[in-house]
């Protein structure tokens, strides 16, 4: 009996402890809210957060990190070592980006004007095959042969846009980071394999979303002799919005610890429907290769009012490679689109984010579009640094 009057003891004691926590914890919370429903409603927004930090074991963590942030950077040790640095950065970039950045958005490269040829040697996976050239310069800014569909205010020459790019190969390692901010993001592979998709066109399965393309890029560089990162992470699952916070924290996290990264390729793949809104995929048919997936550049800017002093950097190497691809393969290029969001571009003047064909385009079709490109980036920096 005298044993347990003692643990109903304590069980009282820890009781009021719980309460008195809970107490405070509410007080924090509401300190701000005027009245009852506005108390309320920061309680009800805060403790779904606070369970997710309880199970994270990040309830105490002393930074100013995210859950999701937590999450992201905790599922890789790499990044996971490097969270003071993390939470210094994300605290640094939080304060300068406005509330309403609109970095979100759906990439679409919807053509000023393609037209779209034959593509006969298509891989079949059911879906109907375009291969989109620009035919009109009117809505372009032309720069040899290659087109840019100018989303911005900016006005852009050739002088400047042919100007040489100021990024280049170092003798650190790795030099090259591969990410996919929207990794979830799939193809349409062929025949009736077994995918589980997470939403339309996106699966987590790595056989058929964007991180395939990521794994056939890195294999091109590294038997160029370039060291490669490869960031295989998710950042778009369990949750799609958000994904450009997560993959920016990882890319400063990697730049901290990697000082020699100069340059960031962010590997997305389109999404193209027809008037009755079928899904179509885009292809060039490489003699010697096979059929690969069409390929858009995808450059942001300072347009939206967030810093990004050298976006110009950035688009005059998107104008080099893409004039280096054409010279090799005339129709794998779809044209530049320069538009008002940075993308994370800012983080270094080798950025670039790389649409890799559409989600009606079969797995292998985009692995090929991939080892082109990295194959061409590869020989582009290499002769620039001799």
């Amino acid at each position: 009996m005298k044993r347990w009057s003692g643990f109903s003891g304590a069980l009282r004691r820890l009781s009021a402890v719980c309460l008195a926590a809970g107490t405070l914890w509410a007080a924090v919370v509401t300190a701000g809210s005027d009245t009852l429903p506005a108390a309320w409603t920061a309680l009800r927004e805060a403790s779904p957060v606070r369970a997710l930090q309880w199970e994270l074991g990040d309830l105490w963590s002393g930074d100013d990190l995210s859950a999701a942030t937590a999450l992201a950077i905790g599922e890789s040790p790499l990044l996971l070592s490097a969270r003071p640095a993390v939470a210094n950065l994300w605290s640094s970039e939080r304060e300068e980006r406005p509330e309403t950045e609109g970095e979100e958005e759906e990439i679409v490269a919807e053509p000023v004007e393609e037209t779209p040829l034959e593509a006969p040697e298509a891989t079949d996976n059911g879906v109907a095959a375009r291969t989109l050239v620009p035919t009109d310069p009117s809505g372009y800014t032309v720069c040899g042969s290659v087109y840019i569909s100018n989303g911005t205010e900016h006005t852009l020459t050739v002088t400047e846009l042919t100007e040489p790019f100021s990024a280049q190969l170092t003798d650190g390692s790795p030099q090259i980071l591969i990410l996919h901010s929207h990794g979830s993001e799939a193809y349409t592979p062929a025949g009736d394999p077994e995918v589980v998709w997470s939403g339309d066109h996106r699966t987590t399965d790595s056989r058929y979303n964007v991180v395939s393309v990521g794994d056939a890029m890195a294999e091109e560089f590294t038997e160029a002799g370039i060291s490669v990162l490869h960031d295989r992470t998710l950042y778009d699952y369990p949750s799609y919005s958000g994904a450009y916070d997560r993959s920016l924290a990882a890319i400063e996290s990697y730049l901290a610890q990697y000082p020699s990264i100069r340059f960031i390729l962010d590997i997305h793949r389109d999404a193209i429907a027809d008037a009755e809104g079928n899904q179509y995929k885009v292809v060039s048919t490489i003699e010697g290769e096979g059929t690969a997936a069409q390929l858009t550049l995808v450059m942001g800017s300072d347009g939206s009012g967030l810093a990004h002093p050298d976006w110009m950097e950035n688009l005059r190497l998107a104008v080099a490679l893409q004039g280096q691809i054409l010279s090799s393969y005339p129709t794998l290029m779809r044209p530049i689109l320069l538009r008002n969001s940075r993308y994370n571009q800012h983080a270094t003047t080798g950025s670039l984010l790389v649409e890799v064909g559409a989600a009606g385009n079969s797995p292998e079709e985009a692995a090929l579009a991939g080892r082109l490109f990295a194959r061409q980036m590869a020989q582009l920096l290499i002769e620039k640094g001799k």
